[in-house]
């Protein structure tokens, strides 16, 4: 028996599509995943048998072959298990191919058959609606970051078996409905907003001339001045973002697996990263090329607090992603380009020393 499902992958902040190919042949009992899979796609082996076995379902002792096709692209994720066990399952007999066509299926399985969300369901959704695909079986942990998404067919999954049970037609699924962008806005609730901060007023003034055109600034002043609260309450003050802003936003976030309870961000980023941080944190890397802080702050702000602490090819590295708008990640496995359009907020103390004059008076000066 043979068995196709339809699924997609992740590269940098975009989808490509993935066939998940199950042959199940007479022999001695074999599971194998071919296609250039990564060393979590391998252990699918263990938890798709266990999500079997623990749903009520009998694990085929025949041999098992799974193709992630195509062959020649690394495959990385959790993300295949649920076509894996839902083609498994129609080479059994136990649910039709016919239900599975035009169906982009993609979730991790617990062992106990739960459907676990995944990181990029947002890119992914989008790259596959791009392609034509129009309905979509997924987590419904993922759910959220994919409800303003319009002419998608949405069927959020909690377990194994449900999803079994939505394709047989025995306890069909209702499709998710779409949620408007100006809805969610309004539900939004900031933990701290410009109009508590007291006092200040030409520094107020300089972050919101900033804020109206984009400018980055530098914070001076003493130790418990309010430069931090300032800079962490800029975003409330910058104008919201468009429903296409948001979706490019969430996008990354998605991709580097820190998308909030709600869904889609609806308000502005904010990323304060430490000034010990490394020049990969910074503007992204790692083996699979994953974004960093500057390409998070898309949109937003990027907050440099203690500006002098930082290295100084950590600054250097700035440069370049703050004149184009883009960084691109280049290793040896994976090569990826993210936006970095953000507003630059820096911070730096200055210390007050005071100088006798020979008439006697003193007078303060920064040093």
């Amino acid at each position: 028996m043979l068995a196709f499902v339809s699924s997609c992958g992740l590269t940098g902040i975009d989808g490509f599509k993935v066939s998940v190919e199950i042959n199940m042949a007479h022999g001695m009992p074999q599971f194998e995943i071919v296609g250039l899979p990564d060393a979590s796609v391998k252990e699918s082996r263990e938890r798709v048998r266990a999500a079997l076995k623990n749903s009520g379902y009998q694990f085929p002792a025949e041999r098992m072959t799974v193709n992630l096709a195509p062959a020649d692209m690394k495959k990385e994720g959790p993300a295949f298990d649920l076509p894996i066990a839902l083609g498994m399952l129609a080479c059994m007999g136990l649910i039709d191919q016919a239900a599975l066509n035009g169906l982009c299926v993609f979730g991790e399985l617990s062992l106990n058959g739960a459907v676990r969300p995944v990181r990029g369901a947002l890119p992914m959704v989008i790259s596959e609606l791009e392609r034509g695909m129009k309905r979509f079986l997924l987590p419904a942990g993922n759910a959220g970051e994919v409800s303003c998404i319009e002419g998608a067919e949405i069927i959020p999954v909690d377990t194994l078996a449900a999803a079994v049970r939505h394709l047989t037609g025995e306890l069909p699924i209702r499709p998710q409905a779409p949620v408007a962008y100006r809805q969610l806005i309004s539900r939004r609730q900031f933990s701290e907003d410009f109009c508590h901060v007291k006092g200040q007023a030409k520094a107020k003034r300089a972050l919101e001339i900033a804020a109206a055109g984009s400018h980055n600034v530098l914070l001076i002043g003493p130790p418990g001045s309010g430069k931090t609260l300032m800079a962490r309450c800029m975003p409330t003050i910058l104008p919201d973002m468009t429903f296409e802003e948001a979706l490019e936003t969430t996008r990354i976030h998605s991709a580097a697996g820190i998308v909030p309870p709600t869904g889609l961000l609806t308000e502005r980023p904010f990323r304060s990263p430490h000034h010990t941080a490394s020049h990969a944190s910074l503007v992204g890397g790692g083996p699979n090329a994953l974004p960093g802080e500057i390409s998070k702050a898309h949109n937003g702000v990027l907050f440099l607090d203690e500006l002098p602490e930082y290295r100084r090819d950590v600054l250097e590295a700035l440069r370049q992603p703050m004149e184009d708008g883009f960084v691109t990640i280049t290793r040896v496995s994976a090569q990826s380009t993210y936006p970095s359009r953000f507003v630059l907020v820096c911070s730096m103390n200055v210390r007050l020393t005071k100088w006798i004059q020979p008439n006697g008076s003193s007078t303060s000066k920064a040093a």
